[in-house]
C-alpha cells in the first residue's frame, strides 16, 4: 500500500494543489521499484494502464501451465481453472492485480504452455508408437467414467486426438478457455473498493 502525504504549504484541506505530491523517499528493496512516492504515484498508473513485469509473467504462466497438465484432467474447467492460477501466480509475485485484458493475455500464455506440453506428450506418443496403447487408456477412463465408448463418434473423436485437426482443435480451445479463466480471475481479484 504506497500512501501519499501533500505538500506541506498549506493546512490540512486547504492545499491549492491536491494532486501535486511531495518528493520523500520510500524505502524499497528492489532496484527497479520506483524509490519516492511521486515517483511510485507514476508507475502506478503506468501499471495500471498496460504494463506488465514480462519476467514475471512468464514464470507465472509456465508454473500454471506444468499444473494445468494435470489440472486439465477437468474436462474444460481445468483450463479455465489454468489461467486463474497464472494470474494468482502474477499477483502473488508482483503484488500488483492485472487489469481484466492483461490478465486474459496471461491466462492464454498459461494455455499455451499446456498445449505444447500436451502436444509433445502426443507427439513422443506417436513417435514411440504408443498410440494405441494410449488410445485404450483414454477408453478405459471414459468406461470408468460411465461413457460409452462403443459409438462411432467416441472412436473417431480418440483418433482425431493426434491429427493435425486435432491438435488445432485443443491449440484454440485451450487458448480460449484459459483466456477467460485469466480474464475472470483478474476481474475477481480485484480489491472492492477501487477508488482513486
Amino acid at each position: 500500500m504506497q500512501i501519499a502525504i501533500p505538500d506541506a504549504e498549506g493546512a490540512t484541506g486547504l492545499n491549492s494543489a491536491p494532486d501535486e505530491f511531495s518528493a520523500e523517499t520510500v524505502p524499497t528493496t528492489h532496484s527497479d521499484r520506483p524509490s519516492t512516492i511521486a515517483e511510485s504515484m507514476i508507475a502506478g498508473r503506468t501499471m495500471a494502464g498496460s504494463a506488465m513485469n514480462r519476467r514475471i509473467a512468464v514464470r507465472a504462466a509456465i508454473k500454471a501451465g506444468v499444473l494445468g497438465v494435470f489440472i486439465g484432467m477437468i474436462p474444460l474447467l481445468g483450463v479455465v481453472l489454468t489461467g486463474a492460477l497464472a494470474v494468482y501466480f502474477y499477483r502473488r509475485e508482483s503484488k500488483f492485480v492485472l487489469p481484466v485484458a492483461l490478465g486474459a493475455r496471461l491466462g492464454g500464455a498459461a494455455g499455451v504452455v499446456v498445449f505444447a506440453i500436451n502436444a509433445l506428450f502426443a507427439v513422443l506418443t506417436i513417435l514411440f508408437h504408443a498410440q494405441q496403447e494410449y488410445i485404450d487408456d483414454l477408453q478405459k477412463i471414459a468406461q470408468r467414467d460411465g461413457v460409452n465408448t462403443a459409438t462411432p463418434q467416441f472412436q473417431a473423436s480418440i483418433h482425431n486426438l493426434f491429427t493435425p485437426r486435432g491438435l488445432a482443435s485443443f491449440f484454440i480451445i485451450s487458448l480460449v478457455l484459459a483466456s477467460i479463466g485469466g480474464a475472470l480471475a483478474s476481474r475477481f481479484m480485484r480489491p472492492r473498493n477501487t477508488r482513486v
